[in-house]
């Protein structure tokens, strides 16, 4: 219920969000949503144990908020940079940029996959530390929380110091209703233009079957005998081996048409999604962690070629259409490979297993 009140929110409003940042100003709702950010980690940090609905309303709260803390920086974040970026050689300006940041963003998973481990998880500490110093469980639980909490004021910090673009604050000051014109004027654009229509169509197939996979991967650790203990392990590995796509992701960009390159990371997706099957005992690792490196890859590809053809008064719309076709097809995907699940379960064996299979069926059949 949770996990469908935050999805709800991210899809009501990551449309909206985009136009708004459009007509009103991007720093505007990147201050918005640093503010939201906020908020909903300090309703988490002072929600009570055992609250009953209390917790339960607090948690909703915090579902709500944090729906609408990314719809409202969706879009809005890569508009402001890219339109920050001087005209001449801008696309190559961009896939550095876009290849650093997802570079800082593979580091920062490590991170906090590590650093998260440690904080949610005393004992460690409360052996090696005096007796005067240990960390309560009730007190480590909260720990990331407040680390989070403490990333939304550096991030609302940063936010405020943001400056417009110059060339785009001169169509700031619009009014909802011209964004909701907006709204419907790139809808309409991005799925009647072929070129764009395309290359959304391909992304979102190639994204909903692996980011379904990427949201059961605990499920398929298990099935191939990995302990519970090494999930952490993997996931920093997979952060290390994101280090490097958006450099390989950049070079095939370069080389071959957008198209092209799509059709690169689908035959990628579509091979590991093959390997899957068997679930080879800890081999099976190898194809699970190169189809978590296709979402990296498609994210990359896709964004690069929307800058292109955007133009800076629709940018951070385009963005959001973008992410409202990636996130509905994902959850379509999601309900849809549930109900599969869930009708392979009735005639006994790994359901799960079974699933994988049919899965490499119906994204061969997409393509």
């Amino acid at each position: 219920l949770l996990n469908a009140a935050w999805a709800a929110s991210i899809f009501l409003l990551e449309v909206p969000s985009g136009a708004l940042a459009d007509v009103i100003g991007r720093k505007r709702l990147l201050v918005f949503s640093a503010a939201l950010m906020v908020m909903e980690m300090g309703v988490l940090l002072l929600a009570p144990r055992n609250g009953g609905w209390l917790l339960f309303s607090l948690c909703l709260l915090n579902r709500i908020l944090s729906g609408a803390s990314e719809a409202a920086a969706s879009g809005a974040d890569e508009a402001i940079a890219y339109d920050a970026l001087p005209e001449e050689n801008r696309q190559s300006a961009w896939d550095e940029v876009l290849a650093t940041a997802m570079r800082w963003r593979s580091a920062g998973f490590l991170i906090a996959m590590v650093s998260g481990g440690l904080l949610y998880d005393p004992s460690w500490w409360n052996r090696i530390a005096p007796d005067a110093l240990h960390v309560a469980m009730e007190t480590a639980r909260r720990l990331p929380v407040a680390v989070v909490f403490m990333q939304g004021l550096v991030c609302l910090t940063i936010a405020l110091r943001f400056e417009e673009t110059p060339r785009h604050a001169d169509h700031v000051g619009g009014t909802c209703g011209a964004a909701l014109k907006l709204t419907l004027q790139t809808a309409r654009h991005a799925f009647a233009t072929r070129t764009i229509a395309i290359v959304l169509t391909g992304g979102v197939l190639i994204d909903a079957v692996t980011r379904n996979f990427a949201t059961l991967t605990s499920e398929y650790y298990r099935l191939i005998g990995v302990p519970g203990w090494a999930f952490g392990v993997i996931g920093s590995l997979i952060a290390v081996l994101n280090w490097f796509i958006p450099t390989i992701a950049a070079r095939v960009n370069q080389r071959y048409s957008t198209n092209a390159s799509l059709a690169i990371g689908g035959a990628v997706a579509a091979v590991a999604l093959a390997l899957l099957v068997p679930a080879w005992p800890w081999v099976g690792l190898l194809p699970a962690m190169f189809l978590m490196a296709v979402l990296g890859f498609v994210s990359f590809t896709v964004s690069r070629f929307l800058h292109g053809v955007a133009t800076s008064e629709q940018r951070a719309t385009l963005l959001s259409v973008k992410g409202l076709a990636f996130n509905l097809g994902y959850g379509l995907y999601s309900f849809a490979f549930s109900i599969l699940l869930s009708g392979l379960g009735k005639h006994g064996g790994d359901a799960f297993q079974r699933g994988l299979l049919w899965q490499v069926g119906f994204f061969r059949s997409e393509e």
